[in-house]
């Protein structure tokens, strides 16, 4: 997450606090200005402080990847300061451009790839939903090592990776809920905005759904379902509702930035009843 203060500025220092307590229990990567990060409201200088930020809090403890996106121009300059500050590799978001055919894609791509020696990991997500020939293609730039899938469509995902096979690793990427599909699917990957607020519970979801434990239904029950449920209520909430149960548990989640809207009283009241089955992964006592 990017913290913003009561004026909607970037809060750098909440930001460094926050990460303090990812590193309770390290995730493989730390995705700095993704889509829970909320990349497409900051600024290319912020953009290179939270990078900045996020590389000196982990001292290479975990790789930092960095969220770039917008056009190809502006992918590129973010992709390179990234680099310069640090980070570990790439995710390309889709360009703001929806209606590109696929030469014009497969060159937003190519440039994103091709503008440092980093690793990249596209992240399918929005109205990018490509078939497996283009996925195929994109396989041959040399640079891109991952495919995030975004849209919780497991069908499509599948096929990716029947045609695709291990040339790119395979990331769950629409959220904690969807878990238990994507490792029924044979994917062993997942980002997690769940881990910003209980790493905890992050890593025990990878646990028991890579040892197909049964036990994960009710972990996913207490906690994940009600959760994802309260987000689902409007949208933006996905990042609205993890700022605010940042803030429950003491942490610095802060304001999000328009267009996303703040939490309704209603909702705040529903997450503050939620917030105790999360306070039970949270920090270094649990």
């Amino acid at each position: 997450m990017t913290p913003f203060d009561r004026g909607l500025a970037l809060d750098v220092a909440a930001f460094r606090l926050n990460l303090d307590v990812m590193l309770v229990d390290p995730p493989a990567a730390i995705v700095a200005a993704g889509g829970t990060g909320e990349l497409y409201s900051i600024t290319p200088t912020e953009h290179a402080e939270i990078v900045r930020a996020a590389v000196e809090v982990c001292g290479g403890r975990v790789p930092i990847i960095a969220g770039v996106g917008f056009n190809a121009a502006i992918a590129i300059d973010l992709a390179r300061a990234a680099a310069g500050a640090g980070a570990d590799g790439i995710l390309a978001f889709p360009p703001y451009y929806p209606n590109a055919d696929e030469a014009g894609l497969f060159d937003y791509y190519a440039a994103v790839a091709s503008a440092t020696d980093l690793g990249v990991l596209v992240y399918s997500r929005d109205w990018f939903h490509p078939g497996p020939a283009f996925v195929e293609r994109l396989g041959t730039l040399p640079t891109l090592v991952g495919w995030k899938e975004g849209q919780a469509d497991v069908r499509r995902l599948q096929i990716l990776m029947g045609a695709v096979g291990d040339r790119l690793a395979w990331i769950g990427g629409a959220g904690d809920d969807m878990v238990p599909a994507y490792y029924a699917a044979g994917v062993r990957s997942f980002t997690s905005s769940v881990a910003n607020v209980a790493p905890r519970l992050a890593r025990a979801l990878h646990d028991l759904a890579a040892a197909h434990d049964a036990s994960l239904a009710r972990v996913m029950a207490d906690t994940i379902v009600p959760l994802y449920a309260l987000r689902a209520r409007r949208r933006g909430y996905e990042v609205s509702v993890m700022k605010a149960l940042m803030e429950e548990l003491g942490m610095r989640g802060g304001r999000v930035r328009p267009p996303l809207p703040e939490l309704t009283e209603a909702d705040a009241a529903a997450l503050g009843q939620l917030a105790p089955a999360f306070r039970n992964w949270h920090g270094r006592g649990t």
